[in-house]
């Protein structure tokens, strides 16, 4: 796996993390994401997991609560202390990694479980490979596990980038993930209540899905 690299590109998105996590709060909470802590289940003591742009680290520290082998990624260095800060006041161990998700060596069949909640930051283009990079780091048998935005989030404002292209469709997701198991896959609107950032009614995705076991 490599270390972050040094573009210019990487430096905009860590300044750009940077300012939003400078506040002396947690701005998405502390309490795991709603979504991901109903898929407990999948989920078993030991289990290899990796959080995909785990921000301040609440589904990180959730998870190795569980006794998951977690590790944490995020551009943000800012976050990560803020995360490391979290683990240790729980007393869980997270091994946090200060990268941009989009120079990752997706590692093949490592993990359990891949998480990736809310991070519709990347281009369609990037996009696309970060959900390869998904798949192929799965073990076989592995689990997905997303939620993110719809475009009608543009309406609400509640969260994420104000970019329609950045969002996600039941399509978008059944394409990117053909060859997996689709385990649950809605479109439904609720209301948010994480932190000071993800707060009122939200146009929300979510995806559960299983590598099969006979692709690598």
């Amino acid at each position: 796996m490599t270390a972050p690299g040094q573009s210019g590109e990487y430096n905009d998105a860590r300044e750009f993390w940077d300012q939003r996590y400078r506040a002396p709060e947690y701005i998405f909470g502390i309490e795991p994401n709603v979504f991901l802590a109903g898929q407990k289940k999948h989920f078993k003591r030991g289990d290899r997991i990796l959080d995909v742009g785990c921000g301040e680290g609440r589904n990180s520290v959730w998870l190795a609560g569980l006794g998951c082998d977690v590790t944490g990624l995020d551009v943000s260095p800012l976050a990560l202390d803020k995360a490391r800060r979290l683990a240790a006041g729980q007393g869980v161990p997270v091994q946090f990694v200060e990268t941009d998700v989009r120079d990752w060596t997706w590692e093949p069949t490592s993990f359990d479980a891949v998480v990736c909640v809310f991070i519709q930051f990347a281009e369609p283009k990037e996009r696309a490979r970060l959900f390869e990079g998904f798949v192929a780091t799965l073990k076989a048998g592995g689990i997905l596990v997303m939620q993110g935005y719809t475009p009608k989030q543009i309406e609400f404002k509640t969260g994420g980038p104000p970019r329609a292209d950045h969002m996600y469709t039941t399509a978008l997701l059944q394409s990117a993930f053909t060859g997996m198991e689709i385990l649950h896959l809605r479109e439904h609107e609720e209301v948010l209540a994480e932190g000071i950032k993800h707060v009122g009614r939200s146009a929300l995705i979510d995806v559960v899905a299983r590598k099969p076991v006979n692709k690598v």
